[in-house]
């Protein structure tokens, strides 16, 4: 039952409520009486064609939103949220997860929510019990980790905002391009200004001249995605502040930039929409340098977009992503592959993101396993923050993508005749602290637990030696 289509009887329900309906009144308006329509959400009579034609012209609605999917979306979702390992005792049949989420649209609306929420906390509990250690009983809350966390328990993928954009970007394609878009929708011309001029802007919105401003030194890919960006701001306003109702924020800041966050999420979707990209990912094999010149797009903004592709229904390869500068601060991270980063202290200095600046703009892949036996395959390259021209500031920055063992065949980098497979992986930790490699000659600090030999009478080749105990 759960599966035919005719049975909607909680979408019935939910949008008689939001219209504002009593049982009465729409019995009234379909002619049909009241207990029929209790039967109808009960899902114990099933729903005609002539009774739904009656109801999409008697409330003006589009009979295919009506008729639904039978909750594919929110089952997918379900179902995605039910592998989580403190589901893993329980027995749980893809059945079920269909039945709740056809029959039950508002229950499984709540307990998705609610897991969202409660990784939301278990990411706040792990930074609180770190950051408040120490003398001073407590530090003030990081708008940066706020952000981060919000992003983490969603795993950086916001479909309605995917779907918002996709949507956003047909249209500008049918109107010639971004500045087609903007100057026919919003009367704005673009106008690309010297750095002198901006006044350190790269973009800047003129209400008065109607124009979007740029800085003339950006180079195409830079330009564009600042047009996409305006555009998300100048429509997708509400769809973003939608995402944040669910946030918990400490901080104000914190709440403003996981709304910068969510609005370069959109910019990238409308670059980058999602149906399309996701199957240019496919068919080039997760080629990031290929995939940005297709959309028109940076190899970072390529990379970070991959990071998004987990839509439910609709996944990718899940990927990790960080960007660090040449003294090891990390100022872009996502994980949507479990890779467990060290989330304060320094990462492992074996791990080839930290060595990329040698050979700039080179991509270097990296087979690489933590001590529990896990496996990754990394991508790392650097990129060049800042505009062009001579004397301008920039910085350079190293960027990695890493994905698990069992799906980096899909990878173009693992295909080359002469790649290296899994059994050449690096031995990498998590962190010095939490590492227990004791022959590891890059160690900074020793790990938690372990004893530091004396080395009176003899000195190992790596920096510490610890005892068996």
């Amino acid at each position: 039952m759960a599966q035919d289509s005719r049975y909607i009887g909680p979408r019935l329900r939910r949008m008689r409520r939001d219209l504002g309906l009593t049982q009465a009144n729409m019995a009234a308006d379909l002619d049909i009486s009241p207990s029929y329509v209790a039967l109808l959400e009960r899902n114990q009579r099933p729903l005609t064609a002539d009774l739904l034609i009656r109801l999409a012209q008697t409330y003006d609605l589009d009979i295919a939103r009506l008729a639904g999917d039978g909750g594919a979306e929110q089952q997918s979702r379900l179902s995605a949220v039910l592998k989580d390992p403190i589901f893993a005792d329980i027995d749980l049949p893809a059945m079920e997860a269909a039945d709740v989420a056809a029959n039950y649209p508002g229950f499984a609306e709540a307990l998705l929510r609610l897991h969202t929420a409660w990784r939301e906390e278990q990411l706040a509990l792990a930074d609180r019990s770190v950051e408040r250690e120490g003398p001073t009983g407590g530090e003030p809350p990081d708008p940066v980790a706020e952000s981060r966390r919000f992003l983490a328990a969603r795993r950086n993928c916001f479909p309605a905002l995917d779907d918002a954009a996709e949507r956003l970007a047909a249209t500008i394609a049918q109107a010639d391009g971004l500045q087609g878009y903007l100057r026919a929708r919003h009367g704005l011309r673009v106008r690309r200004l010297p750095a002198d001029v901006m006044m350190g802007a790269i973009r800047r919105l003129n209400h008065h001249g109607r124009e979007v401003q740029l800085d003339d030194q950006m180079d195409s890919a830079s330009q564009n995605f600042q047009l996409a960006l305006q555009l998300a701001y100048l429509e997708l306003r509400s769809d973003i502040e939608a995402q944040l109702q669910g946030g918990q924020f400490e901080t104000d800041n914190g709440r403003r930039l996981t709304h910068r966050a969510l609005a370069s999420y959109a910019a990238a979707a409308i670059q980058m929409p999602y149906t399309a990209f996701a199957r240019a990912a496919d068919s080039r094999h997760y080629d990031v340098e290929a995939l940005g010149r297709q959309f028109g797009a940076s190899f970072e903004q390529a990379a970070h977009r991959l990071t998004t592709l987990q839509k439910p229904g609709h996944e990718r390869v899940p990927f990790f992503f960080l960007r660090v500068d040449q003294a090891g601060n990390v100022s872009k991270r996502l994980d949507g592959a479990g890779f467990p980063f060290a989330r304060h202290g320094g990462g492992c200095p074996l791990w080839t993101v930290h060595q990329v600046f040698r050979t700039p703009r080179q991509i270097v892949t990296q087979w690489i396993e933590l001590p529990d036996g896990q496996r990754f395959f990394s991508v790392a390259r650097t990129v060049t923050q800042g505009i062009g021209g001579f004397g301008t500031p920039r910085a350079e920055r190293a960027i990695a993508l890493v994905c698990a063992e069992e799906h980096a065949d899909r990878l173009i980098y693992t295909r080359a005749a002469n790649a290296p497979g899994p059994a050449m992986a690096t031995p990498i930790g998590i962190s010095c602290r939490l590492c227990h490699r004791a022959d590891c000659t890059s160690r900074a600090a020793p790990p938690i637990g372990r004893d530091v030999l004396p080395d009176d009478y003899r000195r190992t080749s790596a920096p510490f030696g610890f005892s068996d105990g």
